[in-house]
This record gives C-alpha cells, sequence and structure tokens, in this order.
C-alpha cells in the first residue's frame, strides 16, 4: 500500500472523527444564539381579545434566508409568496422589527391569517416565529412551516403533521425556540445534489431554468395543497401530532405515532 493511499485513509479517518463533533458545537451555538434573541418577547397584539379566538387564526410562515429568494434552500418563501399573490396580498408585506420579519395580516373566511418571512437567517428563522406567535397569540399547532425537503425529488411535495425536524435547521430552530414540534410542515422537494456537490453549497445554489419550470407547476399545486389545509375545519380542530414541551420545564413528552405525511406530485 503507497504512502499517499495511507495518507488519505488517516485523513478520512481524522476528518470523520470531527465532523459530529463540530456538527455538535454549531448546534449549541445556534441553540445558544436563538435564547439570546429570545430573550425580549414582543407584548401580544390581541391579548384583549377572547381566548377562543386564536382557534379561529393561524399563521404561514416560508423558512429561508433573507436575499436569497431564487435559492433551493429559501423555496418555502417562494411558495409564501405564491401565495400572498393567490390571497390579493402581494403589495401588503410590511416590516416588523418586533418580530424580525416581514408581515400580512388578512382573512381567509373565518380565519384570521399572518402571513410571516423572516428577515434572521435560516438557522434561527426560530427566534422570528416565535417572536410572530407571541404577539399575535398563535399557537404552535396552528402554525405551518414551508420549507425545502432534500429527501423529496424536486416535482413532489407534502404535508407532514409535525414531528422530528428531519436535519432541515430552519425546523430544528423552530423547535427549539417554541420548544415542540408539533407544528405541521409544507415540505417542498428539491432532491439531493448529483455526484460529489456539497449540500451545501447545492441548496445555497439557485434552480436552473428545467428544475425552475418544474417548480412554476409545484407552487400554484401546493398552494392550492397549503389553502384546502388552512380551511379544513378538522385541521383547526383536532390536536396535531409531535411532541410539546413543557414551557416550566421544557421536558418534551411524546404522542402516539402516527403516518400523517401526505404527498403530492405535481401532473
Amino acid at each position: 500500500m503507497s504512502n499517499t493511499t495511507v495518507h488519505g485513509k488517516v485523513w478520512a479517518a481524522v476528518t470523520q472523527a470531527f465532523k459530529l463533533p463540530m456538527a455538535f458545537i454549531r448546534q449549541m451555538i445556534t441553540k445558544l444564539i436563538n435564547r439570546v434573541l429570545m430573550s425580549t418577547l414582543p407584548s401580544p397584539k390581541m391579548a384583549g381579545q377572547a381566548i377562543v379566538e386564536s382557534n379561529r387564526r393561524k399563521m404561514v410562515v416560508g423558512l429561508g434566508n433573507p436575499g436569497m429568494s431564487g435559492s433551493r434552500h429559501s423555496v418555502g418563501m417562494a411558495v409564501l409568496t405564491t401565495l400572498a399573490e393567490r390571497l390579493g396580498t402581494q403589495d401588503r408585506w410590511r416590516p416588523d422589527r418586533e418580530v424580525s420579519g416581514e408581515v400580512v395580516v388578512t382573512q381567509l373566511q373565518d380565519i384570521q391569517l399572518v402571513l410571516l418571512r423572516p428577515k434572521l437567517l435560516m438557522n434561527i428563522n426560530g427566534v422570528s416565529v416565535a417572536k410572530a406567535a407571541s404577539k399575535f397569540l398563535i399557537p404552535p399547532e396552528h402554525i405551518l412551516l414551508i420549507h425545502d425537503e432534500l429527501d423529496k425529488p424536486l416535482g413532489k411535495f407534502g404535508i407532514k403533521h409535525g414531528g422530528s425536524p428531519r436535519g432541515h435547521n430552519g425546523v430544528r430552530s423552530c423547535v427549539d425556540c417554541l420548544h415542540t414540534d408539533v407544528m405541521p410542515r409544507l415540505r417542498i422537494g428539491i432532491g439531493r445534489p448529483s455526484g460529489k456537490t456539497p449540500v451545501d453549497r447545492y441548496v445555497l445554489g439557485r434552480f436552473s431554468q428545467e428544475e425552475q419550470n418544474v417548480l412554476d407547476s409545484v407552487m400554484k399545486q401546493s398552494v392550492d395543497v397549503l389553502l384546502a389545509f388552512l380551511t379544513d375545519s378538522q385541521s383547526q380542530t383536532s390536536p396535531a401530532e409531535g411532541r410539546r414541551a413543557s414551557r416550566k420545564n421544557k421536558a418534551r413528552t411524546l404522542s402516539p405515532p402516527q403516518d400523517t405525511t401526505e404527498e403530492h406530485k405535481q401532473n
């Protein structure tokens, strides 16, 4: 065996040994940043209204990186923009410093709907989501997250009813800041990179023209599914599956596992 081969194997082993600790350190740093930014929450905007009205209030969040609306990682923001256009509110986005994001408040049938585009990086999107939830008195089970999904090919999308972040840093930040993972998600497939392209470079890259043509159809159909989900009375009244943590001790409790993913494929 040549020295080059031996050195290559040793280097690969050392690199692999550092991967897990470094990933763990990054997660700890992100959690610390989340907590620092969450130290002050905005006062509830609707505190004078009856608590029962919170059942008729929902929020839809497009996860992504500000200023990178054309990237794969920010496809959630693109779908949210399409939703705003469908609702006729595309010109009503307003910056809200209290929630570190841009907000639209509108009406969908008997639901007061809040649309949120975080202005923080993906890894700390949850800070913006938690601040908006506090301000508008929206419980986590009525917060729907839209995000990219590596494990779904481009052209597929689906509703997931709570559960693990499955490696998505934006969703993980929301789970950490809301202390629960019951939030439903609309997952938009972007597929995995081919060859040796690093995942981080892939998700921050832009869609090709051919991919964009597929995505345009996906966004229209996913908004149809999203609107149906938001106006479904059962989805408003039944508890979302997932884990909820106590605000007092943050100890997680598990709900019975169920297969609650609804997958769709663009026509």
